[in-house]
């Protein structure tokens, strides 16, 4: 018997032999887990933008920046706007997972197309105000001394409203046709950003419409562009009230540049939110990393709104994702603000499944101590059937067979390996080989003539 397991309490291999199995159901279960439940989040996002001068491009490039902390390369994608972002998100094979998407910029669907159908939105991000840039000298040709403060104005005007099916013209249009104008009254041009500032500066355009947050490289060089006028929508509450994703906002006066006072007065403005949009097969990891990002990105104060007050639940055209309203209602999850990220979305989105697996598995682990110790007593039992065999033939054998055999048999259980809490039974068993023999040299010697 080796010298350690005479002294030890337990047997290690027994004990390996008796578990293995349990822990390996276990790590099973937790590996069938793991693959449905799929924690950790993909390392590739595509993010459709927007033009390349625009304020949907600034704020791509600081989510890439945010999330590569992560370990998450964000692929930004450049489009014409929120129409083709949409459109991208509705194509499975775009390959685009995220899209910044301006409000009301969806045309409205025919009962045989779902607009909403496997899209979400993970709350607004930041006003998009309408701006209406205009030639001061074409406002004095047309208006004389009259302000510019109405869409109803526009016909006369050669005016750009984006390209065909951007964001920014689908919007347009709904405001033209609330204004009651027939698209024959108006003389209208679809050129991108960078072309239509180049015409309105070069005097080929009298005016043409943004939708963009102030971010916008070519909103902030407007802004202080000398001859370039900004509308002010005299009837921006009725406009709120006329379409549910718009809101009056206000650019007050010398926010562009306090010591040259731009603007030189409040400018009222109408603003639909921009938000962001996912399908609903982003993983729910990712849809928290990038909530988390907006709050960074758009959580401070700006031209029209408060610090935190982006972003926010409300405005939303799209059902809101899930782990989105999670971080809307109740901030940060609790373990992300003491943890790494991957650390800690691993044990959220496992911990109900770990309950399960113990709750399977607790059951089971009662069944571990009596195979232990059946696989322990079993190596010395299995010789007391050997010795009653040997003890039912006194008598009828030899002596001197049976004395041989039972020699045997006590030189092998000598060599019998059982922890230190079990070998009662192993003396046990070889006290009771000693009484066969005993009862053996009875008879022998009863046997033996006088």
């Amino acid at each position: 018997m080796p010298r350690d397991l005479q002294t030890t309490p337990l047997s290690t291999r027994d004990l390996l032999a008796t578990t293995g199995p349990f822990v390996l159901l276990a790590l099973l279960l937790l590996v069938v887990a793991y693959w449905v439940l799929d924690p950790s989040p993909p390392r590739r996002v595509v993010l459709a933008t927007g033009s390349a001068q625009g304020a949907y491009a600034e704020f791509g490039k600081r989510y890439a920046e945010l999330l590569k902390a992560h370990g998450i390369q964000v692929e930004l994608r450049a489009t014409q706007g929120s129409a083709e972002n949409l459109k991208l998100l509705r194509d499975p094979g775009s390959g685009v997972d995220m899209a910044f998407v301006q409000g009301g910029a969806d045309r409205p669907h025919g009962p045989e197309e779902d607009a909403d159908a496997g899209l979400v939105s993970l709350g607004s991000l930041f006003y998009e105000p309408v701006w209406v840039f205009y030639r001061e000298d074409a406002r004095r040709q047309r208006l004389g001394a009259l302000p510019f403060d109405s869409l109803a104005q526009l016909p006369g005007w050669r005016t750009n409203i984006g390209t065909p099916g951007s964001g920014i013209a689908v919007l347009t249009e709904k405001l033209i046709e609330a204004n009651h104008l027939e698209p024959a009254q108006l003389d209208l041009a679809r050129l991108g950003m960078t072309p239509g500032v180049v015409e309105l500066l070069e005097g080929r355009l009298d005016a043409m419409v943004f939708v963009s947050a102030p971010e916008a490289l070519m909103v902030q060089m407007l802004l202080r562009t000398p001859g370039i006028g900004l509308v002010n929508f005299a009837q921006s509450e009725a406009y709120s009230r006329l379409f549910s994703f718009m809101k009056p906002v206000t650019l007050p006066r010398g926010v562009v540049d306090l010591g040259l006072d731009m603007p030189p007065h409040d400018v009222r403005l109408i603003a639909p939110t921009g938000t962001l949009v996912a399908r609903d097969s982003t993983h729910p990891a990712l849809i928290q990393l990038f909530v988390q990002a907006a709050a960074q990105v758009h959580g401070g104060a700006g031209w029209f709104q408060q610090r935190g007050e982006f972003p926010n639940a409300r405005n939303a055209e799209r059902p809101l994702a899930a782990e989105a309203e999670r971080f809307h209602r109740n901030g940060v999850p609790f373990l992300q603000r003491y943890l790494p990220f991957w650390l800690a979305n691993l044990f959220e989105r496992m911990w109900p499944v770990l309950v399960t697996i113990v709750a399977v598995l607790l059951p089971l682990s009662r069944l571990l101590p009596p195979l232990y110790e059946f696989r322990v007593r079993s190596r010395i039992f299995r010789w007391y059937g050997q010795l009653r065999a040997l003890e039912g033939d006194v008598g009828q054998r030899s002596a001197g067979e049976l004395s041989r055999e039972l020699d045997a048999l006590e030189q092998r259980v000598e060599h019998i390996a059982v922890p230190l809490s079990y070998v009662d039974e192993l003396y046990a068993l070889r006290s009771h080989i000693q009484l066969v023999r005993d009862r053996l040299r009875e008879l022998t010697a009863q046997d033996a003539p006088g």
